[in-house]
């Protein structure tokens, strides 16, 4: 009778120990579950991560090859543009400075966005550059006003320029123009109108590898690969307002009116990448 138990007890054992490892076993592959659950809603149902959340934080990323970065948000009545590119090239606000709030363009960043009036109100730069070869120039707008420069760049600091080029305005049908001047003017131009009064970003580059590129909203819209060089002479780069005299389909009046951020200059060629990730941080 004791053996028997001592059979019984051993067989119970063993079968604990066996039913232990099946437990074991199921556990490692059973499929994991999260109490975590979320719903992405979006036009084209897809999620990303987008590799800078602020406006400021795309073009610190790219700060090394900049000339200057305005951010553009001072209050109102300020005479200075600071510089956030770290290279001390603050502008200086012509005419009438004011600012509104920004609901638009950069909302994560914060702060007001600068309201150009269309008359008098532009910003100049500090120094002067001699014949910018490869560039960028990059801003954040919006208007509903057909006509006026965005950024460009003048052989004058303030006043009308004798030589101008390397100009990104808006035209009388209300599309972006990028022009460079060599001998023969060259321009390209936005397909769609920018005046719908939406938060538009706008980047134009040349270079003497890829010639002239226009990028709206993060996608390249227009090029001119054949033309590879603009003027050669010394100039100030003008943020609201200089002459577009002789420009094709040039308004009458050469001042921008509508609101800017983020306003910079690159003495780099921006890539296709770095034009949509730093569109993508502002919206």
């Amino acid at each position: 009778m004791t053996v028997r138990t001592l059979r019984d007890g051993r067989v119970v054992a063993a079968l604990l120990v066996v039913a232990l490892a099946v437990v074991v076993l199921l556990n490692q592959f059973a499929p994991t579950r999260s109490a975590y659950s979320a719903t992405v809603r979006n036009p084209g149902n897809t999620a990303a991560t987008a590799p800078y959340f602020t406006c400021a934080a795309a073009a610190r990323a790219d700060a090394s090859g900049a000339l200057f970065a305005y951010d553009l948000d001072e209050a109102s009545g300020s005479r200075t543009a600071a510089d956030s590119s770290g290279k001390g090239n603050a502008g200086t606000y012509q005419g009438t400075m004011t600012a509104t709030a920004n609901p638009g363009a950069c909302a994560r960043d914060g702060g007001p966005a600068y309201t150009l009036n269309g008359s008098n109100s532009f910003v100049s730069t500090p120094r002067s550059y001699a014949n910018p070869t490869t560039f960028s120039e990059e801003v954040w707008f919006r208007t509903t006003v057909a006509g006026g420069l965005l950024i460009g760049f003048g052989s004058n600091q303030v006043a009308v320029s004798g030589q101008h080029d390397r100009q990104i305005y808006i035209n009388t049908a209300g599309q972006l123009v990028f022009g460079a001047y060599n001998g023969t003017t060259q321009v390209i131009t936005s397909p769609r109108a920018v005046t719908d009064g939406g938060w538009h970003h706008v980047v134009s580059t040349m270079s003497p590898t890829n010639g002239m590129r226009l990028y709206l909203d993060g996608t390249l819209v227009a090029s001119n690969s054949a033309f590879k060089a603009a003027e050669n002479y010394t100039g100030y780069f003008r943020i609201g307002y200089d002459t577009i005299s002789g420009w094709p389909g040039a308004p009458a009046n050469y001042w921008f009116t509508g609101s800017m951020r983020f306003a910079a200059v690159y003495s780099m060629e921006l890539s296709a990448t770095q034009v949509a990730n730093h569109h993508a941080a502002g919206r």
